[in-house]
């Protein structure tokens, strides 16, 4: 009875903690994605500057996550050379950069419902270009299942009250190189044995962003700020802002850490309904029955799609515990054909 309720108590435990680890993710990401939405849209703080906010988040990631591997070593860096820098990291900082600044403009164009609708279509961007680039096999069913999250984001916009082809055009350009970028860390670090945690990652790659951010700054935002002589920075929003956007780092590094990427997935398919209820109820954005009816066609699509992964992770946990197996197996025959080889020895002599 005492091991059963120990061991109940465990098990209790490790739920609470990866409920906590997905409350944690929701929460950061959920309060990001309104924060940004409130300085960049016109109608609330006003401040419509996507890569200059994008820059001050890249700038106070990169600085504390050089506190934290350089200076108080609570993070171990990783091995890399220049070579592989440059040929891996640079292509990665420059997608996540330009995913950043076309997300973030998205903001000033489109309600968050709607960009929560058009992030739908992640899966399928990944997919296609996991097919493109030859590192995904094409299967007609997985195929027909990014179809039918594509037929729903569709029907999506076509329901949509404020839609906005630039802001559009700006999102599914955001989760394109989103989706290309997530493709590259397989076959350019995952592949040769790299893993980046959510720390590391800001380590190498936020400065990076900065440095290509820079360049459209100049040309695009920085002539309009030095106009606006009336604007003066204010420490407090921008620096929760982005604190609020390197504690997200942190809870994705705890949430796949402690659980996995796939509990991600299913987490923010539960974010993405908070988001729109919240941009329906609080916020006082439109949001139709035709907007709903195509979101829950894609919806259903992605579950599917996090079902199959599902799977596929079951299997291949599987395969190994088999192989595992297999292994022990064969040192026990072995270890008992050299005990009865030493006992026949021994009797003959």
């Amino acid at each position: 009875m005492g091991k059963g309720g120990s061991l109940n108590e465990s098990v209790v435990k490790k739920i609470l903690l990866s409920y906590s680890y997905v409350g944690i993710w929701i929460f950061l990401s959920f309060t990001v994605i309104v924060y940004n939405k409130y300085i960049l849209d016109k109608k609330m703080y006003n401040w419509p500057f996507p890569i200059s906010l994008t820059m001050i988040h890249m700038a106070f990631c990169s600085s504390l996550a050089f506190l934290l591997v350089r200076v108080f070593n609570l993070v171990e860096p990783v091995s890399m050379s220049r070579d592989l820098y440059l040929s891996s990291v640079v292509p990665i900082g420059a997608l996540y950069s330009l995913s950043l600044w076309f997300s973030n403009s998205a903001y000033i164009y489109l309600s968050v419902s709607f960009i929560q609708m058009l992030k739908a279509l992640m899966p399928v961007a990944v997919y296609s270009i996991g097919v493109l680039l030859k590192k995904e096999s094409f299967k007609s069913n997985t195929m027909i299942n990014m179809l039918s999250i594509s037929f729903g984001v569709g029907i999506a916009a076509y329901g949509e009250a404020r839609f906005d082809s630039w802001g559009v055009i700006l999102q599914l350009g955001a989760v394109a190189f989103e989706a290309t970028r997530l493709v590259l860390i397989q076959i350019l670090l995952t592949s040769k044995g790299i893993s980046l945690n959510p720390i590391t990652s800001l380590y190498y790659v936020a400065p990076c962003c900065l440095a290509f951010l820079f360049v459209p700054w100049v040309i695009v935002e920085f002539p309009v700020l030095r106009e606006s002589s009336s604007f003066h920075f204010d420490f407090v929003i921008f620096g929760t802002n982005s604190f609020c956007a390197f504690a997200l780092n942190l809870a994705v590094f705890l949430l796949v850490g402690k659980t996995s990427a796939l509990t991600m997935n299913v987490a923010g398919v539960v974010k993405d309904w908070l988001l729109i209820a919240f941009s329906w109820q609080v916020i006082r954005d439109t949001v139709t029955p035709v907007n709903l009816i195509g979101y829950a066609i894609a919806f259903l699509g992605v579950t599917y799609y996090n079902y199959l992964k599902y799977q596929a992770l079951m299997a291949k946990e599987a395969q190994k515990k088999a192989q595992t197996g297999d292994e022990e197996t064969g040192k026990l025959l072995e270890e008992r054909e050299g005990s009865g080889t030493g006992k026949k020895t021994g009797s003959d002599a």
